[in-house]
């Protein structure tokens, strides 16, 4: 098979052949970089994306423009005053009291100014049982969530004392402080909900407490330090808290896998009698390369983000990047001199029934991992060994019925919908101010979420751009996209003026979207644009949801090229197997298509979404099928290179290759159940959370690497290596240039004897 080197050359083998000769130097390395980080990024702090990084386009540009004049919008809110029944108007006596009160309320506060009438501003509705007191918070916008406390206390004290009409406010400061609640207690439900429940899955996956501590304990260090080296970084990409919980989702469970992998392999080869020493060297040079591998595809993957040139998705990139390395290189360093310095300590606090020594008693079976012929006899993998004897027996038809089944998943994700969502989408009904938006926009159309256009000019109150303001407002209405009122509010010493438009279908942004393209593309060229030297973009959500969506469009060939392409070359270099490589790619791509087409049935059809309380979303968010894709195609590189690593390693030990199919998979069963049930329990604490855009994302991962882990893994992988036979192994001489990065040479292999070459293969090691 190539180069008979036997020597253990590969950095995996070295780096934990150095850490377990050098245990106390390998882990106080390890805490020093983990405190140094931490320390570092604390004494450094966070720079947050600002608007104006996040939105592109017109979105981009409106942003721009006000931050360069120095314009610091307000937060605007607005109190609705509504008339309980038909009998009670605008016009009557208690409404106008009650809009009084609510004024006198609100400015009492001194949170607040700009306080406005809805007689003075013609805010009332067609039907008059609905008016609108408007007003702005004091101070910074981004900060106005955390002061607008006293203000809905205000307005909730004159609900009490005006039974007869109903009043409710919303706004950008009250929005954003339901969002940040909603936020905030979401993810503290995640996070104590994640690591016990990881821990708890490893506890029955190694039957001992100190064994199932050490990869929680270790994903925790890599994610501490991570959180110091992202605020280092922000210096330089500015970081934002979706990026942050998306650190927290993929380290833990790329973190506890890792470590996962490396320690049952340690443990397996001690079960079959080698020393501690061999042991943790085979550990070190077969899965400790393997984690390399798909640790290194894992960033090449997220690394992908990058290419999207939106800020957010630079930021999730990167984070997600930076959290996989340290786990990465964690796992190959610090892991082996803990285990080292345990030793047989690592089965401290046995839990009765669950240890896998007891579990092998049980069954009878031995604790070797291979029988004399080569076949696995691995205990608790009787499940995938019966599996395995029918797809290879019957290759073809398995794979027709896999492929077929899963073709059919990924079916409905050919009419997949994205968008940002709405208030009343992202919530449903689970929030009181939802109910407040839905009725704010059934009144006023889009009045809660108006377009806005920013207009600049050299001399913004010159008659020629009076005019086109008068002009625009007056045929934006006109038009159909607005039902008005339009206003205006004019920065004199800026020479900047902003023009908010209510859009037609309010919060049905397809409806609204319409009507944003009635403004750009008729209005504004038939007003603004016949003014010299003024620009006009539009902004607001459904313009930046458009946008969005604009430049994701744009970003999908350049991402999905990078991340198919490198992945490929990532694993051409590191089998030494141009068909390998192929059957990687095309099965990672099958598994990311049924990911998406079950979020389509589910959150756009809504097909068992009362599952999940996902009903009446009916769209993807605009983020998700690419960010999706990125996590999916390195996450599910995990499993598909410790099954191949494992079957290449018995082909190289001179098993046929139906018989290293076999041994494999059977033997990677247990190690690959128990990590995916861990990630697939940390996705699924996602999905059971209130906000839409979250649930969506847990579902999607805990659905593909469930997918990834049984029908890719369990039937697909075997049954297209069993059809390929030794052409698996293929490596054309021509790319004999390329750099080896092919499997490192365990001591068990070592000392095995040469299997026969292959012909066309050349495997380095």
């Amino acid at each position: 098979m190539g180069n008979r080197d036997t020597r253990v050359r590969g950095i995996a083998a070295r780096a934990g052949g150095w850490s377990a000769r050098h245990r106390w130097a390998a882990v106080g390395i390890w805490v020093l970089f983990v405190v140094l980080a931490m320390g570092l990024g604390s004494a450094a702090g966070t720079v947050e994306l600002k608007d104006s990084d996040q939105l592109s386009g017109e979105t981009g540009r409106a942003a721009a423009i006000a931050e360069e004049a120095g314009i610091d919008e307000p937060a605007g809110e607005t109190v609705l005053v509504q008339g309980r029944d038909a009998g009670v108007k605008a016009t009557s006596t208690e409404f106008r009291a009650a809009v009084d009160a609510v004024m006198k309320a609100v400015e009492g506060t001194g949170k607040v100014t700009n306080v406005t009438s809805p007689y003075d501003t013609d805010t009332i509705s067609k039907d008059g049982r609905s008016a609108l007191v408007q007003f702005d918070m004091r101070g910074e916008a981004e900060t106005a969530g955390e002061r607008v406390e006293p203000v809905l206390k205000a307005v909730e004290g004159v609900q009490k004392d005006h039974g007869s009409v109903l009043i409710e406010e919303i706004g950008g400061a009250s929005m954003n402080k339901t969002f940040d609640d909603a936020f905030g207690n979401d993810f503290k439900q995640a996070e104590y909900s994640a690591v016990p429940v990881a821990l708890g899955i490893l506890l029955v996956a190694f039957g001992a407490l100190v064994a199932a501590l050490v990869p929680v304990l270790l994903a925790i260090t890599a994610i501490v330090a991570t959180m110091g080296l992202m605020m280092l970084v922000s210096h330089i990409q500015p970081m934002d808290d979706t990026s942050s919980s998306v650190m927290l989702l993929v380290g833990l469970a790329v973190g506890v896998d890792y470590c996962l992998f490396y320690l049952r392999r340690e443990r397996e080869e001690r079960a079959a009698g080698r020393d501690p020493e061999t042991a943790l060297r085979i550990a070190a040079a077969t899965s400790g390369r393997a984690i390399i591998v798909s640790g290194v595809t894992v960033c090449v993957a997220m690394a992908g983000m990058l290419f999207t040139g939106i800020a957010t998705f630079k930021a999730m990139g990167l984070a997600s990047l930076m959290v996989v390395a340290v786990a990465m290189v964690g796992s190959v360093t610090v892991l082996p001199a803990v285990l080292s310095l345990l030793g047989t300590r690592v089965e401290k606090g046995r839990i009765p029934f669950l240890h896998p020594d007891k579990r092998r008693k049980s069954n009878g079976g031995s604790s070797n991992g291979t029988s004399g012929n080569g076949r696995s006899g691995d205990n608790g993998s009787r499940f995938w060994t019966s599996v395995l004897r029918v797809v290879l027996a019957k290759p073809a038809i398995s794979l027709v019925v896999a492929a077929g089944a899963l073709l059919a998943i990924a079916a409905p994700a050919l009419g997949m919908k994205t968008q940002n969502l709405t208030l009343d989408q992202e919530f449903g009904d689970s929030l009181p101010i939802v109910a407040t938006y839905e009725r704010v926009n059934e009144a006023f159309p889009g009045g809660s979420d108006p377009a806005e256009v920013v207009v600049k000019a050299a001399d913004i109150n010159s008659a020629e751009v009076k005019s086109a303001i008068a002009d625009f407002r007056e045929q934006a209405v006109s038009s159909g996209a607005s039902r008005g009122p339009v206003e205006v509010t004019v920065h004199d010493s800026q020479n900047v003026a902003f023009v908010y438009v209510p859009l037609v279908g309010g919060s049905n942004l397809d409806k609204a979207e319409k009507s944003l393209e009635i403004i750009r593309d008729e209005v504004r060229p038939a007003t603004f644009g016949k003014v010299d030297g003024v620009e006009a973009p539009v902004t607001g959500q459904v313009a930046g949801s458009k946008d969005f969506n604009d430049q994701l469009v744009s970003a999908v060939a350049p991402v999905f090229a990078f991340v198919v392409v490198f992945a490929f070359l990532l694993m051409l270099l590191s089998f030494r197997s141009l068909t390998i490589a192929i059957t990687s790619i095309v099965l990672n791509l099958l598994s990311v298509g049924a990911a998406y087409g079950i979020l389509v049935a589910v959150f756009q059809h809504g097909w068992g979404a009362s599952l999940v309380g996902a009903e009446g979303v009916g769209a993807i968010i605009t983020w998700l099928p690419l960010f999706l894709f990125v996590i999916l195609f390195g996450l599910s590189m995990d499993y598909h290179v410790f099954v191949v690593s494992r079957i290449r390693e018995a082909r190289m030990r001179g098993l046929t290759t139906r018989d290293a199919i076999q041994h494999g998979v059977v033997t990677t069963a247990g190690v690959i159940t128990s990590a995916a049930v861990i990630m697939v329990a940390v996705f699924a604490i996602f999905g059971t959370l209130s906000m839409q855009s979250m649930k969506q994302m847990g579902v999607g991962l805990a659905a593909a690497v469930l997918i990834d882990a049984t029908i890719i893994r369990g039937v697909l992988l075997p049954a297209v290596m069993a059809l390929l036979g030794e052409r698996n192994w293929y490596f054309p001489k021509w790319l004999n240039r390329l750099p080896d990065l092919s499997h490192d040479e365990s001591p068990e292999a070592a000392a095995s004897p040469p299997p026969p070459a292959v012909e066309g293969e050349r495997v380095g090691v």
